[in-house]
C-alpha cells in the first residue's frame, strides 16, 4: 500500500473530504488529490500535521509496506546510500540543540565508498549543533521510486585535505563559495554510521 493510498483510506474513514482535508491543511484540493494518487507528496510539516489528524505515525505513512520490507545496514553499502541520496537531489539532516530537533534541507553528499561526508559552513548553527551532540539522522525521498532512506549516526569534523579537495572538486558550488579569505568557514563532517533503513 502506498503513501498516497493510506493517506485516501484514513481521511474516507475519519468522514472527510478532499476538499475539507486541503482546508484543514491550508493547500489546494488538487495537492491532496495528487498526494493520494502519489503523483507529489506532502511536505514535513503537512506529514505531521496528517499524523496527528489520523492518529497514525509518520513511519505507517511513508512505509509503503505495512510487512516492513526494510532493508538493514547489512544489504546497503556506503556507496549505495551515497548514489540513493543524490538521486533524490536533497536529503533532510535532523540535529539536536538544546534537546530540540533541528530539521535542514542539505544538497550535498559524498562518498570515497568507506564513508558519508556533507559539508557545512562554520559560521552556521547547524556546525555549532553538530559540534555540541554529533547524534544525527538523514532521510531523503525519492519521488520516482517511492522508497526512503534513512540514516542513523554520529557527524565527525574531517581533517583530511584529500577528503576536502575531493569533496569541492565534486561540488563546484563549494569551490566558488569557499574560496580566498571565505576558505577557513568550510568544514566536512565524516558520518559515523549506527543504522542504515531503505524502505
Amino acid at each position: 500500500m502506498t503513501t498516497g493510498d493510506k493517506l485516501a483510506l484514513l481521511r474516507e474513514k475519519k468522514g472527510i473530504t478532499q476538499e475539507k482535508l486541503s482546508e484543514i491543511l491550508g493547500v489546494s484540493r488538487q495537492s491532496v488529490s495528487r498526494w493520494e494518487t502519489d503523483i507529489s507528496f506532502p511536505e514535513t510539516d503537512k506529514l505531521i500535521k496528517l499524523s496527528r489528524l489520523f492518529e497514525c505515525s509518520i513511519d505507517f505513512l511513508l512505509n509503503e509496506d505495512s510487512q516492513g520490507n526494510e532493508e538493514s545496514s547489512t544489504d546497503v553499502s556506503i556507496d549505495d546510500c551515497c548514489k540513493f541520496i543524490r538521486e533524490c537531489g536533497y536529503f533532510f539532516l535532523a540535529t539536536s540543540f538544546d534537546n530540540q530537533p533541528r530539521l535542514r534541507p542539505f544538497g550535498m553528499i559524498y562518498s570515497n565508498k568507506k564513508a558519508l561526508y556533507i559539508a557545512t559552513d562554520k559560521r552556521k548553527n547547524v556546525y555549532s549543533d553538530l559540534i555540541m551532540n554529533p547524534q544525527v539522522e538523514i532521510a531523503s525521498y525519492n519521488l520516482n521510486t517511492r522508497r526512503w532512506i534513512r540514516i542513523r549516526g554520529r557527524a565527525e569534523a574531517e581533517s583530511s585535505i584529500l577528503i576536502k579537495d575531493e569533496m569541492v572538486n565534486d561540488y563546484p558550488l563549494l569551490k566558488q563559495k569557499f574560496s580566498g579569505d571565505t576558505e577557513m568557514f568550510l568544514v566536512i563532517f565524516k558520518l559515523l554510521i549506527d543504522e542504515i533503513n531503505v524502505f
